[in-house]
């Protein structure tokens, strides 16, 4: 079966897919007993405290969209961002450090897994609040014009449920009347924290809305690495060549509850089982098996990811705390009438 793009461009597709999702594991693993919700208890043993939000079951879309970035674009996410920030090229083992809440962490371990950043390779931070990177990603892209960067672009990830909070009309309205070179990234993976987005979401969601206000947009199946990454590079070549904000409509699955200890009892098992049957690690796996590729090679991208990551859990648990003194760093003031 023809992939429609070179063998080494797929297998990087799977390697980025395969990383986040080794990744996310271990980082659920670690974050057991670091919190105290959905009826359990906050533990000692856990390495990560705090809520922790995965993207296990939509690695497809950031790998099939940060595979057309570059270091100088830039990259807005969610409270479900791992999969983003590694996609768009941050360091895996700076990243477990910052969950683990460590001084060697992208942001000194203040960040922690909703608020990780890393400025290096454009990824300016995800957030805790739904659909604040929307407005976010607006101010960036339009300061890209404004500073005549090019042909540089921001792209800005969001779930299904940030369509229906207002900064999602104020973002997209703002965007397509000064033009910006911004790419809106809608992760449809059909949960709004605990309430399914189908039966609260008026008419037929983010590509509708979009298009409504004189934004292009395409809907994709999101659980297709190679789908995403077709329609994304077409999107992307639009937006460098001047042709105004596009929005991608990803339809995915959130495999996991809202948090790494919800267990998501809500949600009926018959639409979880159904979802598990279109993975996009197995869907991508048996993609490339059929285009020929050896199961060898890809069972060796799969060791390396493992092994990758269990060495960022040794780093991590090994990197020191924060000074006490750093609690006071970091902190804007405007006292005195001066802005620092």
């Amino acid at each position: 079966m023809d992939l429609d793009i070179p063998s080494g461009a797929a297998e990087a597709l799977y390697r980025t897919m395969v990383r986040i999702r080794a990744f996310e594991n271990a980082a659920e693993t670690a974050s057991q007993g670091g919190v105290s919700a959905y009826g359990q208890q906050a533990g000692g043993a856990a390495k990560v405290r705090g809520p922790l939000h995965l993207s296990t079951g939509q690695e497809a879309v950031p790998a099939g969209v940060c595979a057309h970035l570059r270091t100088s674009d830039y990259l807005t996410s969610t409270h479900r961002g791992h999969g983003h920030t590694l996609a768009k090229g941050a360091d895996l083992a700076h990243m477990m450090c910052e969950l683990f809440g460590k001084a060697t962490g992208f942001n000194g371990g203040k960040g922690g897994s909703m608020h990780i950043a890393d400025f290096s390779v454009g990824m300016l931070g995800a957030n805790g609040v739904v659909a604040a990177g929307l407005p976010i990603a607006v101010g960036a892209a339009h300061a890209q014009k404004v500073l005549g960067q090019g042909d540089a672009l921001t792209v800005c990830f969001f779930g299904d449920g940030a369509i229906n909070r207002g900064p999602f009309l104020e973002a997209l309205n703002w965007a397509r009347v000064y033009e910006l070179p911004v790419l809106f990234v809608c992760e449809d993976n059909r949960w709004s924290a605990t309430t399914a987005s189908g039966p609260m979401t008026a008419g037929e969601g983010a590509s509708a809305r979009a298009e409504s206000m004189g934004i292009a947009a395409t809907q994709v199946d999101g659980n297709d690495v190679f789908a995403v990454h077709a329609a994304a590079a077409r999107l992307v070549a639009e937006v460098r060549g001047g042709g105004g904000p596009r929005l991608l409509h990803a339809l995915t699955y959130r495999v996991k509850g809202h948090v790494s200890v919800d267990l998501a009892a809500y949600r009926d098992p018959a639409e979880l089982a159904a979802a598990l049957e279109t993975d996009p690690l197995a869907r991508a796996r048996g993609r490339l098996l059929e285009a020929g590729l050896e199961a060898a090679a890809l069972d060796a991208i799969e060791n390396a990811a493992t092994a990758e990551v269990e060495a960022a859990l040794v780093t991590a648990d090994a990197a020191p705390w924060p000074e006490a003194g750093a609690a006071f760093t970091d902190v804007q003031t405007t006292g005195a009438g001066q802005w620092h």
